[in-house]
Parts: structure tokens; C-alpha cells; sequence
């Protein structure tokens, strides 16, 4: 690795972030620059004492070795464009990861849905049991000098995982999701195709996805899920208290009791695949149940927050099949609460592909909300969809929001109120907690 000064050009990324965190504790030098705006990962990076600048191309410089966020390009970053014209060399985000994976035994978390979640998983369980380096999606890294493994979040947008060649990788599942690149299903499908024919020893894979089933490989193919054709099954499946338990066996053979602090079918998935993992990795399964029950959770998935007798749930669910995997999660941890949604829709290319798909998510919920659609700044608004057009496809009745007036969402008695986008949708989150804030002081 070299001895120069790390520069990341959109540091506040969550997998730049991440990245960054885990270099500087590797002992490497480490500073980047970003936009001014505050953004949740740089809480960890200014713990961390890592330089934080605003753009500017005094910070391309020889002694400098550049790392470039996915997002950023010479028409739309002074920095970029500076290093184009003037010969520095960079690599990206996923090029950079793609070869310092090489050093570990590195196991990627890939698939539409779930990445984040069971990466973070992993790397909790992997981290406590053995010397385990990781990236997680949420903006958190951990380096150790002396790892040998590496727990990785292996992202498919414009098949940036193709630099990636680990050992082993979970692959959640399978489904169209941005429509500004993938043509369809079948293009999704052909870059987790490649993606697995590049892992070296092992996969596993949900075996209920039925894009997953037709995956092939070199190497072996673990199944694991509910049905007595997986190679790894959950069984005798309980909701506790506390979160979910079950037995996980591998075919016949009973692994162990297993206890994760989340509720969902898709959190038990989630956790069964760690499982798999960790049992081909040839670790002992009672370590495994310990630390899977003190997970606490990722950044902004399922992040709950009480304010006096309010529930108040921040996700980062932006497709149909994660906002239902959340407004399910949350029906099984608040069975006598009405379950509230307040969803921004990201992208107006996603809404516009998927806009049937999320009418029929949303409805899962008791009541909707919703705030103005939060364009990329990959696209332009060219006044294709408006968010009333995701309302009126709703059955219940979708109240359209705007952050200078939440108190719509007032007309709820005993409620949970599920915050879900990869938006802004946290600025709508803080207006209500003020509003409850004032309310309460009043009362006082």
C-alpha cells in the first residue's frame, strides 16, 4: 500500500466513508473533500480527526493518492476535472476495493435488497470472533493491520462489483432496481451472473428467489432458506419480545439455536445466511448465536426512536420490496399500533418503472404520506411523474406532505411512524420531531 496521503473526492459517500474510516485505522493517511452539507457519515470521520475539505483543486496534488466517489465526474467536480486535465491518475471507489481485497480472505454481501443489513451482521459476528477488517453500506469501517478477513457490501449499480473476486459472497436476492441503467430483469440478472462466476470458493444464495435458483458457478452453491431443499434451513421460526429466534440446520444436521435482535422474514433470511457462512468458515456455532443476539443494528435501517408515546422508525427503504420487508418488520415488533408510512420516492427514473409496484408496497401500511420525489443529480426532472401520481394509485388515501407542514401526520393515535427514503426524507423526520417537541413543551 502506499505511503502517501489517501484523498477522497466525495468523502461523505457511505461506502467512501466507510472506506476512509477503515484506512485510517490501518494506520494509513487519510482526508477528503466533499460538499459543505451536512451528512450523517461524517460524524464518524470527524471522531476519527480525519481532514474534512470543501472542493477545490488546491487539494490534487502530487503527494496525494486519489480515491474517486462513483457519483463525481469532470463536468460535475472541479476536483475531477482538474485531475483529468492535468494527468493525476485515480481510481474509484470499487476499482480501489477490488484490489485491496487481494490481501484478505474477503467475503462479499450482494443482492438488491438486504446488503446493508446482513453486511453489518457479518462483520459483528465475524468481528467478535476473529481479527475481521469490513465496509459497511451505512458509512462504518473498521481496518485492523492484522486481519485476515475482509466483510465487504458488494454493490451491483453499473456492475461496479465486477472488480470484485472474493473468496465467498452472500447474494440476498434478485430484482430490478435502477431503471437509469439496468435495461430490465434480465440485464440485472447478467451482472450478478458475471459477478458470481468470479467468486473463488463459495456462494450462498436465498433459495427462494427464483432468479437466484438459476444462477451457476464453479463453485459451490449454498441454498439456504425455509424450504427442506435448501442446503441451510431455518425452522421452528419464533417472534419473542426481543426480536426473532430459530433453529438453523444444514440439510439434516442441527447447527444451533439462533437468536437476532430484528423482526421480519427477511431479517431471519438475513441472519441464516451469516449462519451459512460462518459454518463453512469452520466457526464454532455457540460463538456465532452470542454475538448474532447483541447485534444492534445498522445506520438508518429500522433506526427506532421514542418520543414520549411516539414511535418514530428512520429506514432507508427505497424500492417496493424493501418499503414491504420494513412496514412488515414493523407490524410483527408493534402488533396494537397503527402503522403509519411517510415515504419519499427516490429518482424519478425508479418511480417511474416501478410506480405500480410501490402503490401496492405502500398499502401494506394503515395510513400514507408522502413527500415530493427526491431527483438524483444523475437525472433531470423533465415532469414525467409527479408524486400525486404515486398517491392516486394508493387504495387508502395518500396525503402528499411538504417539510414546512408535517402536521398532517398529527391524526394518529397510537401510532408508529415509518420514515422510509434514500432521499432527504430525514429533514420531514426532524420537522415532526420538532412539532411533537413544541406540542409537548405547550403542554407543559
Amino acid at each position: 500500500m502506499s505511503e502517501k496521503t489517501y484523498h477522497f473526492i466525495g468523502i461523505k459517500g457511505a461506502g467512501m466513508s466507510a472506506l476512509a474510516l477503515m484506512l485510517h485505522q490501518m494506520g494509513h493517511k487519510v482526508q477528503g473533500s466533499d460538499s459543505t452539507d451536512y451528512y450523517f457519515t461524517q460524524r464518524g470521520l470527524e471522531q476519527a480527526g480525519i481532514k474534512l475539505l470543501p472542493f477545490d483543486i488546491k487539494n490534487i496534488t502530487p503527494d496525494v493518492d486519489i480515491i474517486a466517489g462513483n457519483a463525481f465526474r469532470d463536468d460535475n467536480n472541479v476536483e475531477v476535472a482538474y485531475a483529468d486535465k492535468n494527468g493525476y491518475n485515480y481510481l474509484r471507489y470499487h476499482q480501489f476495493l477490488g484490489e485491496l481485497m487481494r490481501q484478505f480472505t474477503s467475503i462479499g454481501v450482494a443482492g438488491a435488497h438486504g446488503k446493508t443489513s446482513t453486511t453489518g451482521l457479518l462483520a459483528h459476528v465475524m468481528s467478535h470472533i476473529t481479527d475481521t477488517s469490513y465496509l459497511i453500506g451505512d458509512g462504518t469501517g473498521c481496518g485492523l493491520a492484522k486481519s485476515k478477513f475482509f466483510v465487504f457490501e458488494s454493490d451491483e449499480y453499473e456492475r461496479h462489483f465486477l472488480p470484485y473476486h472474493p473468496e465467498y459472497t452472500i447474494i440476498t436476492n434478485i430484482d430490478f432496481d435502477h431503471p437509469d441503467y439496468f435495461t430490465g430483469i434480465a440485464d440485472v440478472f447478467d451482472a450478478f451472473q458475471t459477478y458470481a462466476s468470479q467468486i473463488t470458493k463459495g456462494i450462498f444464495v436465498y433459495g427462494g428467489d427464483k432468479y437466484l435458483q438459476k444462477l451457476t458457478a464453479s463453485v459451490p452453491i449454498y441454498r439456504y432458506g425455509f424450504s427442506e431443499n435448501d442446503d441451510y434451513i431455518a425452522k421452528n421460526v419464533m417472534r419473542t419480545p426481543k426480536g426473532s429466534e430459530f433453529e438453523a440446520y444444514f440439510h439434516d444436521e442441527k447447527i444451533g439455536y439462533f437468536s437476532v435482535p430484528t423482526y421480519g422474514k427477511h431479517n431471519i433470511l438475513n441472519a441464516l445466511a451469516v449462519v451459512g457462512v460462518t459454518h463453512q468458515g469452520g466457526f464454532k456455532a455457540a460463538d456465532v448465536a452470542k454475538y448474532m443476539a447483541t447485534f444492534a443494528g445498522v445506520k438508518r435501517r429500522f433506526a427506532e426512536k421514542f418520543l414520549g408515546d411516539q414511535v418514530i422508525i428512520d429506514d432507508f427503504a427505497h424500492h417496493p420490496t424493501e418499503i414491504e420487508a420494513t412496514i412488515d418488520a414493523a407490524k410483527q415488533r408493534y402488533l396494537d399500533k397503527e402503522i403509519v408510512a411517510v415515504f419519499q420516492p427516490h429518482t424519478f427514473t425508479r418511480t417511474i418503472a416501478l410506480i405500480d409496484d410501490f402503490a401496492t408496497s405502500l398499502n401494506q401500511a394503515d395510513a400514507v404520506y408522502l413527500a415530493q420525489i427526491y431527483g438524483s443529480a444523475r437525472e433531470v426532472d423533465n415532469g414525467d411523474v409527479k408524486v400525486e401520481d404515486l398517491a392516486a394509485k394508493i387504495e387508502k388515501t395518500a396525503k402528499v406532505i411538504t417539510v414546512d407542514n408535517v402536521s398532517p401526520l398529527l391524526d394518529h393515535d397510537n401510532a408508529v411512524y415509518v420514515f422510509m427514503g434514500a432521499g432527504d426524507i430525514q429533514k420531514y423526520e426532524q420537522a415532526f420531531e420538532t412539532l411533537l417537541s413544541q406540542l409537548t413543551n405547550n403542554v407543559q
